[in-house]
């Protein structure tokens, strides 16, 4: 555990979890180049990224059951071979339907992906190290969004379509190699799992699913991570540009403040969960808070709002998504190591469904606001993205009932298995407690050696 190989096998991982989160980001890139190859109109491109995530989010739980039959390296090598599949149909596609399959084999690929590098670090990691790994993994794979606005975008802009979208799959043809050669599903000489027969995979979904705590990690994941999902990947800019008049080029800012936030929050949050596992769902309250406060202040703001108030909007949003994280770890806490996969993958598309239904309802209410007329007809008017974004409040709203009501059912299971979760206020003492002891070792431990000169 927590070897030199142990951080080759995570670090082939996270590589093909950032190449994934690419591949998945390209296609937003290429907004423009993709309406004059397919001559097609907005709404019909949107097709392409409603497409792409239906497919994620369909295969995450049959992704779980599969990764805990057949282990992550299978699964992380079959990933990237689909999204080589998906890239290069996307190079050669000059109608809409063949664009769309393309993008239907990326969605694939990325879903074999996130599950499948989770699932080494309890193989491979000790207990502790895990939260704070699981964040990193996060971090580390949504710089694939830079990768793909930077260097895919540069390449697409000089040398064209084919090109760029051949060359993202020759990154994925990379990872192929790289896993198939370093990546193991465990340490030598680790028993192996015993491998449920398959009659028994129904078996075992249906006892993940009736662990609170798997529920209670679906419902953090779909409150806190879709937020930030839907801002980024879809609606984020048209409203920064559109509705609240930021230049193109401040939004590409607030758009890049939303990594840098995420990369410094990441770990702390790992950090935390470590310390204080029993107080996981209370920071996830926090965090689902503060990004409801920080939409109310800028959706009741006279006038458009002023650049440091959006900056603060990116900012907690961005938290949600190492918040998210925490879902992960009561999947894994909850659950036992042989159905750990199918646990992770029912978490994980908890986020998606949320993202999904969140795209799509503030898409009908700004073409109904549209088709009657608000906002003199214009689509993207402040006025009408205004009624459309407090749609996010009612979808946040299910996953915050959904929270309280699975927290109470995993602690009254914690109850009968005998562990008691301290108040709060007892749990604050405690936490004082313990860093005045290590202040004060501190202290004892620069004095020594003064004491030592002094002999």
């Amino acid at each position: 555990m927590n070897s030199k190989r142990a951080w080759i096998v995570w670090g082939i991982g996270v590589l093909a979890y950032l190449v994934a989160v690419t591949q998945r980001t390209t296609f937003g890139v290429a907004g423009l180049e993709a309406t004059a190859r397919f001559d097609a109109t907005a709404s019909i491109l949107s097709v392409f990224t409603v497409v792409q995530l239906l497919v994620y989010a369909g295969l995450q739980i049959p992704v779980g059951v599969l990764v805990d039959r057949f282990g992550p390296r299978l699964l992380i090598a079959g990933g990237a071979a689909l999204m080589v599949a998906g890239q290069l149909q996307l190079a050669s596609a000059e109608s809409v339907g063949a664009g769309i399959m393309g993008r239907s084999l990326v969605g694939a690929g990325d879903a074999l992906t996130f599950i499948s590098v989770l699932r080494l670090l309890p193989a491979w990691f000790s207990g502790r190290r895990i939260p704070v790994l699981t964040q990193w993994t996060g971090i580390v794979g949504q710089l694939g969004q830079i990768a793909s606005a930077v260097p895919f975008a540069y390449v697409l802009h000089r040398f064209g379509w084919s090109t760029a979208f051949v060359s993202a799959a020759s990154l994925s043809v990379l990872i192929v190699v790289l896993t198939l050669i370093f990546v193991r599903n465990r340490p030598p000489g680790a028993p192996t799992p015993v491998l449920l027969p398959l009659r028994q995979t129904a078996t075992s979904l249906a006892e993940a699913w009736r662990q609170p705590g798997t529920r209670l990690g679906m419902w953090t994941h779909f409150t806190i991570q879709f937020p930030g999902t839907v801002f980024i990947l879809m609606w984020g800019f048209p409203y920064l540009v559109s509705a609240e008049g930021v230049d193109p080029s401040w939004a590409s800012a607030l758009m890049t403040l939303f990594v840098v936030v995420a990369i410094i929050c990441g770990p702390w949050l790992g950090s935390w969960v470590g310390r204080h596992p029993l107080r996981r769902s209370t920071m996830v309250l926090l965090i689902a808070a503060a990004m409801a406060c920080a939409w109310l202040a800028v959706l009741l703001y006279p006038g458009p709002a002023p650049l440091w108030l959006l900056a603060l909007l990116v900012a907690a949003l961005a938290i949600g998504g190492p918040g998210s994280m925490i879902g992960f770890d009561f999947a894994r806490t909850y659950n036992p190591g042989h159905r750990l996969g199918t646990a992770t993958g029912i978490v994980n598309v908890g986020g998606f469904i949320a993202s999904l239904v969140s795209m799509y309802l503030i898409g009908v209410v700004l073409d109904v606001l549209n088709a009657r007329g608000f906002s003199g007809g214009n689509l993207y008017a402040l006025e009408s993205f205004r009624i459309a974004l407090a749609v996010q409040f009612f979808v946040m709203a299910v996953g915050v009932a959904g929270i309280l009501r699975t927290r109470a059912q995993a602690r009254a299971r914690m109850a009968d298995d005998g562990v008691r979760l301290p108040p709060l206020r007892q749990a604050i003492t405690r936490e004082r407690q313990r860093k005045q002891v290590e202040r004060g070792a501190r202290q004892a431990d620069r004095k020594a050696p003064e004491r030592e000169n002094d002999k």
